[in-house]
């Protein structure tokens, strides 16, 4: 019989050595955790939508009726939704499980062992944890102070092993846009230029429109945020024909689920309700903003995604940070070479706005 310490030899050692993913937990477990109600619990650290799912998804699932059978494998409802929704032909179209799994397969069809994959942090942790996985080496360019991306500088570092370009716009933590100028800029070069756009309803802006005229331009979108899907895993990418076909070939052929694809189309069919939730996070983002920037031991970012990045200029984020848990109040902690003594928090709703100026006013 082989032993756990031979079948260890014959697993991947780089994979071995790669650092786990540190995802955000989920209402019940944090409940458990600090002993307070699930109901009274106020999760402001995963950028999740606290308005939920349209009405219109529950009942859709509910009332399906073929979940013994697998889903379609070409998406070709969704898809065909996606375009009227995107205004590009669902030609360019493909759906994942969340935009996560649509990372994994363009670094799986683009990236060999050693290929080097630009990120720019402080930025999304898929990029390197997906780059780990599919054996490749992130080249980190850090963005400037005022998390801006460094062109220049990821321009001087492309060399023939390069392969992928990852931007997040807006950027997750930082929230700040990156212009459509300086994304041409790096489509010139002789490299595939993902840009990240998972919180692109919270801004109005995307490059989507840009992806039919450069075969190098990689568009991903998700549900998680503003139709309020997290749980259901349903993104997508929008891809040149060049890469699409490809895509299509590799990914595992019911990728994204029976219920993710109801909710999903269900979600593009009550576009003014989602429509009434994004604008409700937004003027709320806005008061948080104005409010959190009272504090004069807080440095807050001006934000165009659901979420606000802020600088404990005191030193005690830590502190802060396990404060609020106590009070059943969960943000997101940093404490890394670009983000020291950093809080992200997600925009609630009113009252958890309200809970959380009063919390931090009791604890500072």
């Amino acid at each position: 019989m082989i032993s756990p310490e031979n079948i260890e030899q014959l697993m991947r050692p780089e994979l071995k050595a790669m650092k786990a993913y540190t995802p955000v937990e989920p209402t019940d477990v944090l409940s458990q955790r600090t002993e307070i109600p699930a109901e009274k619990v106020i999760k402001l650290d995963g950028n999740e939508n606290p308005y939920g799912c349209s009405a219109r998804v529950r009942q859709a699932l509910a009332n399906y009726a073929y979940y013994h059978l697998y889903p379609d494998p070409e998406q070709r409802e969704l898809r065909k939704a996606l375009e009227e929704y995107t205004g590009l032909s669902s030609e360019h179209i493909i759906a994942g499980s969340g935009s996560d799994e649509l990372i994994d397969l363009v670094l799986r069809l683009f990236v060999q062992p050693g290929d080097k994959v630009i990120n720019c942090p402080p930025t999304f942790g898929m990029y390197p944890f997906s780059t780990d996985v599919c054996g490749g080496k992130i080249v980190n360019i850090p963005r400037r102070k005022d998390f801006s991306i460094d062109v220049a500088a990821i321009k001087k570092a492309l060399d023939k092993r390069t392969k992928v370009i990852f931007v997040a716009s807006p950027n997750n933590p930082s929230g700040n846009l990156t212009p459509e100028s300086e994304v041409l800029e790096l489509l010139d070069t002789a490299t595939i230029v993902v840009i990240d756009e998972a919180y692109s309803e919270f801004s109005g802006v995307t490059m989507a429109r840009l992806v039919p005229e450069h075969s190098n331009l990689i568009v991903l979108r998700t549900f998680s945020k503003w139709a309020g899907l997290a749980g259901l895993r349903a993104g997508y990418g929008i891809f040149p024909l060049n890469i699409v076909k490809y895509l299509m070939r590799i990914k595992q052929p019911y990728n994204v689920n029976a219920a993710a694809q109801v909710a999903s189309l269900e979600s593009l069919k009550d576009i003014d309700y989602l429509r009434s939730t994004i604008k409700a996070i937004v003027d709320e983002r806005e008061r948080l903003l104005t409010k959190l920037g009272e504090a004069d031991w807080l440095r807050v970012y001006p934000s165009q995604a659901n979420f606000l990045l802020c600088s404990v200029l005191n030193g005690k984020a830590k502190t802060i940070h396990q404060e609020l848990q106590t009070k059943g109040i969960f943000v997101r902690y940093f404490d890394t070479p670009e983000l020291k003594d950093c809080l992200r928090i997600s925009v609630g709703k009113p009252e958890h706005t309200d809970a959380l100026i009063a919390a931090l006013q009791e604890i500072c």
